[in-house]
């Protein structure tokens, strides 16, 4: 106890929006010898401004009649919290704060530490990130179709009434789960991932109501997922019934992510299965009866196959 000094606890940094309110959060400690002065019913809690004048640099005073900032002192002075909201926050508070006790014979301006408080215009973008089986994935890496995915979306609450909200697009049928600490609000979306998301934007915004107007900032991620084919059909130029000796084509397509390796054809005549060639079109430049029978399609890649089949039938 002897050898208690004067000390405070302040962050050095403080970001406040045009707007809102600002929190400096705020313990301090005195010398053992001024226990006594220090009491509930006249501790005085004084914050000076860009200065250490007691007078000239004060910009709020927890029991003057009309301080310069709108604010209080929310922690207990007596229990040596200083903690303090300043209200209505604009450009004019931007600058350095000093925190000033006044307690009967207590009279102490902490000039060793200050708190430097600036005031942004515009809300910082919220930060989205991807996680792939609970694993945080960099640089949009490509997810593969049934994976387990999840997007999360966080920002600084920073200091306002109501708190600031979060919100998804993009987001049909998605399960949303929502979390909030004393100074990160955290959104995510988690969800098993499916071709239909392939190249889907995924937009988190995060809204500030103030008095005047409401203030947003959004930021996006698009999401790559690799899957096997789908949607596999077979096409016939110029139609699947012809005329004996003319020429006839059958076309292939698919959508794949990674891109179909190859397509490769057979046929099916009189119960048998012939293996033909490999490629996306197959062509008969002169055709005749032999050629009548269901033909049959394989997409493949990486990730998996699909088939498809038409019937060609020769007149």
């Amino acid at each position: 106890v002897c050898c208690r000094d004067f000390s405070i606890s302040l962050p050095q940094k403080i970001e406040a929006l045009s707007g809102s309110c600002v929190i400096i959060n705020c313990r301090f400690e005195i010398k053992g010898t001024h226990d006594r002065d220090l009491t509930e019913s006249a501790a005085t809690g004084v914050w000076l401004k860009d200065g250490t004048r007691a007078v000239n640099d004060q910009v709020f005073n927890s029991k003057g009649p009309k301080p310069k900032f709108s604010g209080k002192i929310t922690g207990k002075l007596h229990e040596k919290n200083c903690t303090t909201i300043f209200y209505n926050v604009s450009s004019n508070h931007t600058g350095y704060y000093h925190f000033r006790i006044e307690s009967g014979n207590l009279k102490y301006t902490y000039t060793q530490a200050f708190s430097t408080i600036n005031v942004i215009g515009s809300s910082h973008k919220p930060t989205v990130q991807l996680y792939v089986e609970q694993k945080e994935v960099q640089d949009q890496e490509e997810v593969l179709e049934g994976s387990s995915v999840s997007l999360r979306c966080s920002a600084e609450t920073l200091c306002s009434s109501p708190p600031p909200t979060l919100t998804w697009s993009s987001t049909p049928r998605i399960p949303l789960s929502e979390s909030s600490r004393l100074q990160e609000l955290i959104s995510d979306l988690n969800f098993t991932a499916t071709h239909r998301q392939h190249k889907v934007t995924f937009t988190c915004t995060i809204t500030y109501q103030l008095q005047d107007e409401n203030k947003t900032a959004q930021n996006s991620i698009t999401l790559h997922v690799q899957y096997s084919p789908k949607n596999t059909s077979v096409s016939v130029i110029p139609s699947s019934s012809v005329l004996e000796g003319s020429s006839v084509t059958l076309i292939c397509s698919s959508d794949a992510n990674t891109a179909v390796l190859n397509c490769t054809w057979s046929r099916e005549s009189e119960g048998q299965l012939e293996q033909l060639e490999t490629g996306d079109t197959l062509t008969f430049n002169r055709t005749d009866r032999k050629h009548r029978g269901w033909y049959h399609c394989t997409a493949q890649n990486q990730h998996g196959s699909q088939n498809s089949s038409v019937m060609l039938d020769i007149q």
